[in-house]
């Protein structure tokens, strides 16, 4: 029994660390912008495939030795779906920054789906078996079984989030980057750059999320165009359930939501006697988002904040 609980525990906070990484993204992007950019969980994806594309390159056409080509692919490949998260900002969401926020909404699931369909052409639509970031070694643990896979992406993971809480509370960027989210104008008028501060938004969120992707894919030993959908809803249902807008929020929400799917895969079948597998996990992630939205729509960790107050704030 309890190394059953630990094991679950830590499957929880395995799958938690990966949800927190995108999450992350989407409640930046909204803090700063107001807007939810659903091209988001495509950084997801993109960021296994390029991780993939980089690792044959480096391993088949250089020859670099395994572990050092792995460090390599990870780092070039989050930074360059960081440098392409700025490129699509620019493009897609800059030139209606001063629409309805119903604009950015409709852009970025167009370019949702001009990645998807772009990886599909590319890569082709179906699955393709990913290699393994760490190496796969088990330890017992009080009954339980915890791999090194697992604890190689906590540490991934934890190091990130630990980088980006640095960089927003403790760096002059971070300062920047609070100010434009406070007030667009204002942070204008004290000499601030807001494009600048806005283009680090979208650069840190998808290169978050890319990371996400690369773990994900090496956890799970798979990727696919369409990997960013699913994952991509619930990290964006982890982001409102903690508060969107809110990092704190964002990483209490992804690990709530990660106990509580993988305790109910684990007690689904046990409760229901078979009746519920563990295929409705899924459900379980929707069924929270719906429960937040009616109970308390601004999160554990959000305020509310009402249509009214967010024209003030832009205009003043």
């Amino acid at each position: 029994m309890l190394g059953n609980l630990i094991q679950q525990t830590v499957n929880a906070l395995t799958i938690g660390s990966i949800y927190a990484l995108i999450a992350l993204g989407y409640t930046m992007v909204y803090g700063v912008l107001r807007m939810i950019n659903f091209a988001h969980g495509e950084m997801f994806m993109l960021g296994a495939y390029v991780a993939f594309l980089l690792l044959s390159m480096l391993v088949g056409d250089v020859g670099m030795a395994g572990a050092i080509a792995l460090a390599m692919a990870f780092v070039i490949a989050i930074f360059l779906v960081g440098a392409v998260g700025v490129g699509i900002e620019r493009v897609a969401y800059k030139p209606l920054r001063n629409s309805t926020r119903l604009a950015p909404m409709l852009s970025s699931l167009g370019v949702s789906l001009s990645l998807v369909t772009g990886i599909q052409i590319l890569a082709g639509p179906q699955p393709v078996a990913f290699p393994s970031f760490f190496p796969v070694v088990r330890y017992e643990v009080m009954g339980g079984t915890i791999t090194s896979m697992q604890i190689g992406i906590l540490v991934a993971a934890f190091v990130l989030m630990f980088g980006l809480h640095f960089l927003v509370t403790r760096s002059r960027i971070g300062i920047i980057v609070r100010a434009v989210s406070e007030s667009r104008p204002t942070a204008q008028l004290l000499g601030i750059n807001v494009n600048g501060a806005i283009s680090m938004v979208f650069f840190v969120g998808p290169l978050l999320g890319a990371a996400g992707g690369i773990l994900y894919a090496s956890y799970y030993g798979i990727m696919s165009p369409t990997m960013g959908a699913v994952i991509g809803l619930k990290a964006f249902t982890a982001a409102i359930l903690g508060g969107i807008g809110s990092i704190p929020g964002a990483m209490l929400g992804a690990f709530i939501l990660a106990f509580v799917e993988v305790g109910g895969t684990a007690l689904l079948p046990v409760i229901t006697h078979g009746v519920l597998g563990t295929e409705y996990r899924d459900v379980l992630t929707f069924a929270i988002l719906i429960l937040v939205l009616l109970v308390r729509p601004a999160g554990i960790l959000g305020e509310a904040v009402s249509e009214e107050s967010v024209v003030y704030k832009r205009e003043f």
